[in-house]
């Protein structure tokens, strides 16, 4: 590396400006810092502190009684209805993300295009957001609003039972009957895709109906490549929202074993099923994330298998300028030393 580079390597120093600006920033961030602290990580490190415990409220305070893997084994062993809900969980998760996301995409394509009262119907895809949740989501689902009455969901689940295993058959069957409330969870979906497709460059589309591509072209060589980051994220959003939302049983669960009066049970107790639960949860997410997250197209493969030649390249290039020098340099001393020999033998 000669003196230039050295010198283009130099960092230079942010103006005053630049770091007026920075420090505006962790301003900003400030308060996002402070509720991550008191909200997120204080209670998970209590959790996780209390799940290695048996507590018990009394009078005098908290009493803590270690457990170890008390809590999990109690679980496990005594408590059949959460693995089962846990299992009936991962099911419905693997099945109604992919339905969910798919149906979002189909509702933005649509609401993407030039079509009269676009606005009032992006309204009526999102309104459910906003109406449907807490009190007047259990409200609806309790006078059987999310349901299709007029639908067969055993016709359905026969149908499927022949191709695919009793168990997933069963779970089609009870999305089949819930699906009402399914397509409810779709708005912010709807509008992440909105959002992205509208940044879609128009001119790829012209570019590819000149070449001859057709919609179906289009839609599989531009705008699904482009758009495939926010399938991945809709696909986290959707996972973490079904995961926390108050319609599933085993956040009801959980919410029951920690407000529990009985001696096995508690913040401990509760504590431990919410750690396992989470991890369930994080596994589904990566499973996800291994089957939509980016992977790099030939053009991206190409480039940077060229670059990695060009290094390459420049590496062999420089072995060879060391190799010349040295050799240069060994020519240059054996022609010194018989330069020095022949003046010797002449003195």
């Amino acid at each position: 590396m000669d003196k230039q580079e050295k010198k283009n390597m130099i960092k230079v120093r942010p103006g005053r400006l630049a770091r007026r600006e920075a420090r505006m920033g962790y301003v900003f961030i400030t308060p996002w810092l402070l509720g991550v602290l008191a909200f997120l990580l204080m209670p998970l490190a209590e959790s996780f502190y209390y799940m290695w415990f048996n507590i018990r409220i009394t009078p005098l305070g908290m009493k803590f009684t270690p457990v170890g893997t008390g809590n999990f084994t109690q679980i496990w062993l005594e408590n059949p209805e959460f693995p089962q809900q846990l299992v009936t969980y991962v099911w419905q998760t693997i099945v109604e993300v992919p339905v969910i996301v798919v149906f979002a995409l189909l509702i933005a394509i649509m609401l993407n295009q030039k079509i009269k009262f676009r606005a009032f119907f992006r309204l009526v895809f999102f309104l459910p957001v906003i109406i449907v949740s807490g009190p007047v989501m259990n409200m609806l689902v309790s006078e059987g609003a999310a349901t299709i009455p007029s639908m067969n969901v055993q016709s359905v689940v026969a149908a499927f039972d022949r191709i695919l295993p009793s168990s997933l058959a069963s779970e089609i069957g009870e999305m089949f009957s819930n699906m009402i409330m399914i397509l409810w969870y779709s708005g912010v979906q709807i509008l992440i895709f909105l959002s992205a497709l509208q940044k879609v460059d128009p001119a790829l589309y012209e570019a590819a109906k000149i070449d001859g591509g057709g919609g179906w072209e289009c839609f599989w060589k531009i705008t699904l490549p482009t758009i495939k980051p926010m399938v991945l994220l809709n696909a986290v959003y959707t996972v973490i929202f079904l995961s926390s939302n108050e319609q599933n049983e085993l956040i009801t669960m959980i919410k029951n074993a920690m407000f529990s009066g009985t001696k096995e049970k508690g913040y401990g107790y509760a504590s431990a099923m919410a750690w396992m639960y989470a991890l369930v949860i994080s596994l589904i997410t990566l499973l996800f994330f291994l089957l939509l997250g980016s992977r790099k197209d030939a053009y991206d493969r190409a480039v940077i298998k060229a670059k990695r030649a060009a290094k390459k390249e420049k590496r062999i290039q420089r072995s060879i300028e060391r190799r010349s020098a040295r050799r240069a340099r060994a020519i240059k001393r054996r022609i010194e030393q018989k330069k020095y020999r022949e003046y010797a033998n002449h003195d």
